[in-house]
């Protein structure tokens, strides 16, 4: 596949040698240190190790621009099999030095064509406000501003202690009690648990042509292969009504080894008809205790939050929680 002078080659991280994925990793790694020159560097191994990373029932088709052994640029498009079968989602990437060349249209041009061979009517992707040039890319390429979304950062030494000591409080003799997961959530529990987590389906989804997602016992354990294998750490803590048995809440938080300072918050939420009880709160308050206690190389928490989901945000303004980059997700529809 090439657009004038710039050459796309299939690759499939799978069968590729082990030094292409590596070149490839060192390309992420490069593309994120000049978007973020003082955050903690990525791990080259590992970005080319997630290359190979897939849930059950996705599958993944990859490009790449060479120069000799070096990774020009680099796209992806992502999709499952099951459901969302008119969905595809796609990143790309050019190296600094590489980009003014066509490689990022050249890459573009190809990722649609996959698309297109799919059957894949819409693509989604996500630009951000560190890479300057993305969004006018987007625009370029005839794709609309679908959901916009704010990452937000919260310095735990700025964490009011008062205040997570108030959301802690609960009321005596309520019908619910916790559930801990610092690592892998026990096979017991996977299906009460992927039922939980589908609540994020009510999430603002703006204006994203998605239906919902199922989430199944296997996609959890296939996200739990993926972290083992990265020597990610997981916590996770739900809330349970006794009453029902039925777990209805609950918050997310992972993070690497080599750059255990940031911890990534997943999602936060409880089922509509367990909200208005504080329970996000308590859920938000109960992870900063165990992160406090068990994470004391932990020094800030970044998340995302569509700008629409107005209740999650307050809880995190409330928080400390303060704007860092500014997120679009957008859609293209193929012709």
């Amino acid at each position: 596949m090439t657009l004038t002078d710039v050459t796309v080659t299939p690759f499939d991280p799978a069968a590729a040698p082990p030094e292409q994925r590596l070149a490839v990793g060192r390309l992420n790694v490069d593309v994120f240190a000049w978007a973020y020159p003082a955050e903690p560097p990525l791990s080259a191994e590992k970005q080319a190790l997630a290359l190979t990373h897939l849930t059950p029932g996705e599958r993944a088709e990859h490009v790449v621009v060479w120069d000799g052994g070096q990774a020009a640029g680099w796209g992806s498009l992502s999709y499952d099999t099951q459901q969302n079968t008119h969905l595809a989602h796609a990143r790309l990437v050019v190296h600094p030095q590489r980009r003014r060349r066509g490689l990022g249209r050249a890459l573009a041009a190809a990722l649609q064509e996959l698309a297109r061979r799919e059957t894949r009517r819409t693509l989604t992707f996500v630009t951000s406000d560190r890479h300057p040039g993305g969004e006018p890319f987007a625009r370029l390429l005839g794709a609309q501003p679908a959901l916009p979304m704010r990452q937000s950062r919260l310095q735990l030494s700025a964490v009011d202690p008062d205040l997570v000591a108030q959301w802690l409080s609960r009321p005596a003799g309520e019908p619910y009690r916790l559930h801990l997961w610092d690592g892998p959530i026990p096979e017991e529990e996977l299906e009460r648990v992927a039922d939980l987590m589908m609540v994020m389906n009510s999430a603002p989804k703006g204006e994203l042509e998605m239906d919902d997602w199922r989430i199944t016992a296997e996609t959890i354990r296939g996200w739990q292969e993926n972290a083992a294998q990265s020597g990610e750490r997981d916590l996770l803590i739900a809330v349970e009504d006794v009453r029902s048995g039925e777990l209805v809440g609950y918050t997310d938080v992972s993070w690497a080894p080599e750059r255990a300072a940031i911890v990534h918050q997943g999602s936060t939420a409880v089922r509509p008809e367990a909200r208005g009880q504080g329970l996000g709160k308590w859920l938000k308050a109960l992870m900063l205790d165990h992160l406090a206690k068990n994470a004391p190389e932990a020094r800030v928490i970044q998340t995302n939050n569509a700008e629409e989901n107005a209740a999650m945000l307050g809880i995190n303004v409330a928080l400390g929680f303060k704007p860092w980059v500014a997120i679009t997700e957008w859609q293209l529809r193929l012709k």
